[in-house]
């Protein structure tokens, strides 16, 4: 591979674990040089001791990146930039990064959500932007400290829509030689839907109730609750010409019964901690928009969102 420029924005549970793995894979290699970008207590942390990532998966459990910054204006020139932020920084994060972006510039967002890739085309134009679905159970242990259980990360990535023509094979190869396990798709987009649905319905519900996976899973009216808002996303992909299968809410459903029963969601534990900023627009936020977008009706979902507006209000 020729020489590559990667930066890494974010160092929270998706960017430490992914992160670490492609700046320790590069430690030795001059061809790649692999750039963090962090804040506050993290960037301190990681330039005092390096990054550390708690897995099964490296005995080895720290590394240091050829570069760390502190912020976007600081980034010189770069190849791939790997965005890893929480949802609620993503425009911020564009904005600034807007002047950076040429036209070979690769945007890989390891984010969840479903309109991701629409968020930073309002913003950038120019660039490839790899839409991508990402699973991994890692989490910040403490500042500069990701720890990692269960089954390895994996990234499922796929064409830009606007760059129809670009592969992305050598962004495949070096997450590939990382030991990142991806799948490459020429559309992914039924693979971020999927995700959607489930992290959506059972993180808006689980956290109206404060109630666990299983929970919502084992409780009628619940279910319900749940089932209505898995509809309002299904009218949204029909029309968006998402391809899913015709029973998915019936798998979403089969899905959540295969996880621990009190297995709490994220937006189930920032609701409930009075967390500043949620989760909430990615998944209740979304699908409203996307309802003004289509003209559908999206009336469960409006309503659960404004339940839980007041909760955190109170």
């Amino acid at each position: 591979m020729t020489n590559k420029n990667i930066t890494v924005i974010g160092l929270g549970g998706v960017g430490g674990y992914f992160g670490f793995k492609i700046a320790q894979k590069n430690t030795h290699n001059d061809n790649i040089k692999i750039t963090f970008v962090a804040r506050g207590e993290t960037y301190e942390t990681v330039k005092k001791n390096g990054l550390t990532l708690l897995s099964a998966e490296h005995p080895n459990p720290v590394v240091t990146p050829h570069h760390l910054i502190k912020v976007l204006s600081a980034i010189i020139e770069t190849d791939l930039i790997i965005i890893c932020v929480k949802e609620y920084d993503l425009e911020k994060v564009c904005a600034e990064l807007k002047e950076k972006i040429t036209d070979n510039t690769v945007l890989l967002p390891l984010m969840n959500g479903a309109d991701i890739y629409d968020r930073i085309r309002k913003i950038i134009n120019n660039g490839i932007v790899l839409p991508c679905c990402v699973y991994v159970a890692s989490h910040i242990k403490e500042k500069g400290i990701v720890e990692h259980k269960g089954n390895a990360g994996k990234i499922i990535i796929g064409k830009d829509p606007q760059h129809n023509n670009f592969e992305p094979q050598w962004v495949i190869d070096l997450l590939k030689d990382a030991g990142i396990d991806i799948v490459y798709k020429e559309n992914p987009f039924s693979d971020i839907w999927t995700k959607f649905f489930f992290i959506a319905s059972f993180g808006l519900v689980s956290a109206r109730y404060n109630k666990s996976i299983g929970q919502v899973n084992g409780d009628a009216d619940l279910k319900t609750r749940a089932t209505s808002i898995m509809q309002e996303i299904q009218q949204i992909a029909i029309r968006k010409k998402i391809n899913l299968p015709e029973n998915i809410i019936e798998l979403t459903f089969q899905k959540a019964a295969t996880f621990p029963f009190n297995t709490p969601t994220s937006l189930q534990l920032d609701v409930q901690s009075k967390k500043q900023n949620t989760e909430l627009e990615l998944f209740a936020g979304a699908i409203i928009n996307f309802g003004k977008q289509l003209n559908l009706s999206v009336i469960e979902t409006e309503k659960i969102y404004k339940e839980i507006k007041q909760m955190e209000l109170n």
